[in-house]
């Protein structure tokens, strides 16, 4: 079977490309995690932990860029959490997400194709992190989604649908 990262290496022949270099590829992957609803430093913690094991690198804090008295929260609080990753831990993290996660996800049925936008980036919500086997299940009252964007040098969204397609996204029929 054909890894991600040899998809996007010799795709540019099966996606009508005439040159390896005219075909999209995959730049980076964020991950996104807000924990803004959150006031426990512990359950601040348990977050940035377990995105830590989920992407295999550590998440950097995002502070809060204005104080909010209705949400008590004050510049420069802690809101999220972020990863960027690049390289091979961005094609592992594809390919856990693909292959793994998405189909022990319930009832899943494929992702939608409108969140892709003009620019060729991909961003995919999920709901809950317990879909992916790094983390444990009993822990469940600590359960919390994320944003998956996954930035590609596409030039437009048909032209990003049809690379993601190829690299094997399950989207709905």
């Amino acid at each position: 079977m054909e890894t991600l990262k040899e998809k996007v290496n010799n795709g540019y022949k099966k996606l009508g490309k005439k040159n390896k270099m005219q075909s999209p590829r995959l730049v980076k992957v964020v991950i996104s995690v807000g924990v803004g609803s959150f006031r426990d430093k512990n359950k601040m913690k348990v977050v940035e932990d377990r995105l830590l094991r989920i992407t295999g690198q550590k998440p950097s804090s995002r502070g809060a860029k204005i104080s909010i008295a209705n949400f008590k929260s004050r510049e420069g609080d802690v809101v999220g959490y972020q990863v960027t990753l690049r390289g091979p831990r961005m094609y592992d993290f594809l390919e856990r997400l693909l292959h793994i996660a998405l189909p022990r996800t319930k009832d899943f049925r494929g992702i939608s194709r409108d969140a892709t936008d003009e620019m060729g980036n991909y961003t995919l919500g999920i709901k809950e992190n317990t879909i992916f086997p790094e983390t444990s299940d009993e822990e469940l009252k600590d359960v919390f989604g994320m944003a998956v964007t996954v930035v590609t040098t596409a030039k437009s969204k048909p032209e990003a649908q049809e690379f993601l397609e190829y690299l094997g996204f399950p989207f709905k029929k």
